[in-house]
C-alpha cells in the first residue's frame, strides 16, 4: 500500500503547482465565484436588522413591566388578608388534589364541568385584582375576593359530593348485577 503511494508521488513529480498566487487572486476568485448572483440584501442589513430587534424587545419588556396589567393580591393590603388568602388558596389546593384523585372516566363531566365553573370565578378574581389595585381602600372588593374564595371551595366540596354519589350509584349497580 505505501508503496503504492510513493510510485504516485514520483509519477506526479514536477506536476504540482507550488508557485504563490499572485496579487488579487483570492479577489478575483470570489468576484467569478459570486458571478450573476445579486447580492443578498437582507445578508449586508443583517447587523442593523438584529440591533433593531434587540432594542424593540428590551424596550417592549420595558413598557410591559412598567405599565403591567397585574393586580393587587389581598396579600398586600395587610397581614391578616395575607392570612386570609393563604388560608384560602392552601384549601383551594387541597381540594383539587382531592378532586384529582377521584377522577376516572366515570366523574370526568363532572369534573370537567365543576373546573369550567372554577375558571369562571379565577378570571372574575382577576378583574377584582385590577379593582383592588386602582381602590386599595374600598372594603367591598375585599369582600368580593373573600367571597370569591369562598365560592371556589363550596364548589369543590360540592363537587366531592358528587363524585362520592356516582361512586355509590356505581356500587349499587355493580351489587345489583352480581
Amino acid at each position: 500500500m505505501q508503496d503504492n503511494l510513493e510510485n504516485i508521488f514520483k509519477e506526479l513529480e514536477n506536476q504540482f503547482d507550488i508557485e504563490e498566487p499572485t496579487i488579487g487572486h483570492f479577489k478575483r476568485f470570489e468576484e467569478k465565484l459570486h458571478k450573476g448572483k445579486k447580492p443578498n440584501i437582507l445578508f449586508k442589513l443583517w447587523p442593523f436588522i438584529a440591533v433593531a430587534a434587540s432594542v424593540v424587545l428590551f424596550f417592549g419588556i420595558w413598557i410591559g413591566s412598567s405599565f403591567s396589567n397585574s393586580g393587587m393580591e389581598l396579600a398586600k393590603v395587610s397581614s391578616e388578608m395575607g392570612e386570609t388568602q393563604n388560608y384560602f388558596v392552601a384549601t383551594i389546593e387541597k381540594e383539587l388534589a382531592s378532586v384529582e384523585k377521584m377522577r376516572n372516566p366515570d366523574t370526568e363531566k363532572i369534573i370537567n364541568d365543576g373546573l369550567m365553573q372554577l375558571n369562571k370565578l379565577e378570571k372574575q378574581y382577576q378583574v377584582l385584582t385590577l379593582e383592588l389595585k386602582e381602590s386599595t381602600k374600598d372594603k367591598r372588593i375585599i369582600y368580593a375576593m373573600i367571597s370569591n374564595f369562598q365560592q371556589r371551595i363550596e364548589i369543590l366540596q360540592n363537587l366531592l359530593t358528587q363524585i362520592e354519589d356516582v361512586k355509590q350509584l356505581k356500587t349499587q349497580i355493580n351489587e345489583q348485577f352480581s
